[in-house]
């Protein structure tokens, strides 16, 4: 025992030795860390999977899920490991999930937090006008949501009466195209879906106008749809002003009530709620890709928010400032004052 300490004492006392032993260790010890990183990550997982191509708005049933096994490397944070999280749900707005996808948690959503994208995107104070187009005044199911139109107005059918062309409005945002059965008719990438109208929101004068024109069909009115800036056949027309046409309309209509109504919710405006201190911020969906969405704390500088909520703490009384931008700039913002040892909910829009 004694000459195998003394052995051993003698190669700690070796330099050389002792190095190549310290070596060895750190790479045993490398080795064996990379293979148990390794083993965990290719350790297989189970994880649901489609086993149809799921189209938008469409409810999620057990025939439409399987289970399979895959590295657990492969498998985010945002996919959906249990099925009965997934079965029984509805596939997001304008979502289609492929066959053979697995389910993320924002492709899957309740049946009563589906969102009528169309309102939301809706501007306050604007109303809601569903213009009538077919196959051909859609230049062949071309014009999308999201493109901008112009309206023209045509009057006279050009043997008895000389026609009257020109631009009624412009620079509308096509919100959805739907068909006959009120479906969107891109949503779907299976079924091959019709146009029948245009959704838009405009102001109440405009919305009125468009109105009284549609009704006008026996004067030989005709409204149809241009893309923004394009051109139109002019041949045999008079080109007229948009203030004639507006003209023309009120002295051949009648007034046209419209409904007024006492709802004057702001649907893109954040909202508060607050416990203890923590005001947690709630926002329209569509944070980060169809709105900004920010909040400033005490005059700070502003946070960008990315999801539909955020949490902010506070110590001392102090003051929020949540903000919703849309595309063309228009702000929807709501201010909260906070006072320490209340609980409150509060909304104030600017």
């Amino acid at each position: 025992m004694e000459n195998v300490l003394a052995k051993v004492k003698n190669l700690l006392r070796n330099k050389n030795a002792v190095t190549i032993i310290g070596v060895l260790i750190i790479l045993v010890l490398l080795y064996w860390g990379y293979s148990t990183q390794i083993n965990s990550a290719v350790q297989p997982t189970q994880v649901p999977v489609a086993t149809k191509t799921i189209q938008p708005r469409t409810e999620i049933t057990n025939e439409m899920v399987k289970l399979i096994s895959v590295p657990k490397i492969s498998v985010s944070d945002k996919v959906i490991l249990s099925k009965k999280q997934i079965v029984g749900k509805y596939s997001q707005v304008n979502t289609v999930i492929p066959e053979g996808s697995m389910f993320y948690t924002n492709t899957v959503i309740e049946k009563n937090k589906l969102p009528d994208s169309i309102f939301v995107k809706v501007k306050k104070g604007e109303i809601v006008y569903s213009f009538d187009v077919n196959m051909k005044t859609t230049y062949g199911n071309s014009i999308m949501p999201g493109n901008k139109i112009d309206i023209y107005m045509k009057i006279g059918n050009g043997n008895t009466e000389k026609i009257m062309l020109g631009k009624l409005v412009e620079n509308l945002k096509v919100l959805a195209v739907k068909d006959s059965a009120g479906r969107d008719v891109f949503e779907n990438t299976e079924q091959t879906r019709t146009p029948a109208s245009f959704i838009f929101g405009v102001p109440e004068d405009i919305y009125l106008l468009l109105m009284k024109a549609s009704y006008m069909g026996s004067l030989g009115v005709v409204l149809f749809p241009v893309p923004h800036g394009g051109k139109v056949d002019t041949d045999g027309a008079t080109m007229v002003s948009t203030q004639q046409l507006a003209d023309y309309i009120e002295a051949h209509s009648v007034n046209l009530p419209i409904a007024k109504t006492t709802d004057t919710t702001d649907e893109l405006l954040p909202t508060f709620t607050e416990e203890n201190g923590t005001v947690t911020i709630k926002y329209p969906s569509g944070c980060g890709s169809d709105y900004t969405c920010t909040y400033t704390k005490d005059n700070g500088a502003p946070i960008t928010v990315t999801k539909k909520k955020a949490t902010v703490k506070f110590i001392t009384n102090g003051s929020l400032i949540a903000t919703l931008t849309e595309e063309d700039g228009t702000e929807h913002t709501a201010t909260k004052d906070v006072t320490i040892g209340t609980s409150t909910t509060n909304v104030a829009g600017q």
